[in-house]
């Protein structure tokens, strides 16, 4: 015969693990939903679930925290493109990496500053805008595929697109 405490005690604690898990599943469920909604459901998800605050965010929080995820790309390809400029060798590499720090530069100072700030303030309309600015100008930086800057510049576009398509889904609402 089973002991009474035991079968309550079991009781309590899938209970306990019931109220812990479920505001986890309800939010990898909206972190799926709106993944589901962009052109990279892999880096939409690994990028959200990688930053806490997703863990309660709502559609508005995770457009934030990929925009921040984007910005913070942004401004660590714009020290690895410095790095490159200052040990390259070969003066066409250098011009172009210093054509495209030039490109990040605003991009990383002002461009997705200014749109995080306006969607933070309800602005969904010019934020997109911005970000997709953003990419167009990342766009402009002629890399080769050989190029250590390739799989970088390709990372942001895709963190852009990701972006653009969360805020688009604000925008329908």
């Amino acid at each position: 015969m089973e002991h009474p405490t035991s079968s309550s005690s079991v009781l309590l604690l899938r209970c306990l693990l019931l109220l812990f898990l479920a505001p986890q599943i309800q939010c990898d469920d909206l972190i799926n939903k709106t993944c589901r909604k962009t052109p990279d459901y892999n880096l939409c998800v690994s990028s959200l679930q990688s930053n806490p605050k997703s863990l309660d965010a709502d559609v508005q929080g995770l457009a934030d925290i990929m925009a921040s995820i984007t910005l913070s790309n942004a401004t660590d390809t714009l020290s690895y493109i410095q790095i490159l400029v200052s040990q390259t060798k070969d003066p066409i590499l250098e011009q172009s990496l210093a054509y495209c720090a030039e490109v990040y530069i605003p991009v990383v100072q002002y461009i997705l500053p200014q749109a995080i700030n306006v969607f933070n303030k309800g602005g969904y309309g010019f934020a997109k805008y911005g970000i997709s600015y953003a990419a167009d100008e990342v766009g402009s930086c002629t890399v080769s595929k050989k190029s250590p800057l390739a799989d970088r510049k390709q990372l942001m576009l895709d963190l852009c697109g990701v972006t653009v398509a969360i805020v688009n889904i604000l925008l329908k609402k």
